[in-house]
């Protein structure tokens, strides 16, 4: 039974995404081609919130940030600050693990030019408030980008004019629970110096601090 954190392989709640879906899957017949389930376990005490699976990324192996370039500078940063065990070799059976870890998105399914629309953001929304529910251990969010940021306030129904999106930043949530601010770790923030590598750390370092 899929969990309710979880759509399944073949939800049919965003007509635009179910196109590119299906156009996928009669291309590349072998790739994941479906919602991205999230990796790690619900009893993580960190969850880190991304925007959409990569389309020849995720969308191809089928696990968050794998295959893709962002995963290049996520998963090492994870395992330098004990986030994570193993070697990250881009698959999802590089036997890699996360510790005390989860990692989602915001929306499950790959978007066309890896942009969601506003509406299949809000769709996918109660994903992420299932998942966030049955973490009874989560204490730390991060947010990587200004589209994760907006849907984790969105699902705990907070203000963005009180909490606004900024790299490093830091905003209390309810049940003790903390966010941080991350700009995405995408190809394009990275190779225009929107975002060193220096700086995705620093947001870690802040985040272990946390840890319980």
């Amino acid at each position: 039974m899929t969990p309710a954190s979880e759509p399944g392989h073949d939800c049919p709640r965003c007509p635009r995404l179910v196109t590119l879906r299906e156009r996928n899957r009669a291309i590349q017949p072998d790739w994941h081609n479906g919602p991205v389930p999230a990796f790690g376990g619900l009893d993580a005490w960190l969850l880190i919130v991304g925007l959409a699976p990569g389309q020849k990324g995720a969308n191809r192996t089928g696990r968050p940030f794998t295959g893709d370039y962002a995963g290049r500078l996520l998963y090492p940063t994870l395992l330098k600050f004990g986030l994570a065990a193993g070697t990250y070799d881009e698959r999802p059976d590089d036997g890699l693990r996360l510790i005390g870890t989860r990692i989602t998105n915001s929306v499950r399914c790959v978007p066309p030019a890896n942009k969601p629309l506003p509406n299949e953001i809000k769709t996918c929304l109660p994903f992420l408030d299932a998942e966030i529910a049955a973490m009874t251990k989560l204490r730390v969010m991060v947010a990587l980008g200004a589209v994760a940021h907006t849907a984790v306030l969105r699902m705990m129904k907070l203000r963005q004019v009180d909490h606004k999106f900024a790299h490093g930043a830091r905003h209390a949530l309810p049940h003790d629970r903390v966010l941080f601010d991350s700009y995405h770790c995408s190809r394009y923030n990275t190779q225009t110096g929107v975002l060193t590598p220096a700086m995705f750390e620093a947001v870690f370092q802040a985040a272990v601090k946390l840890r319980p």
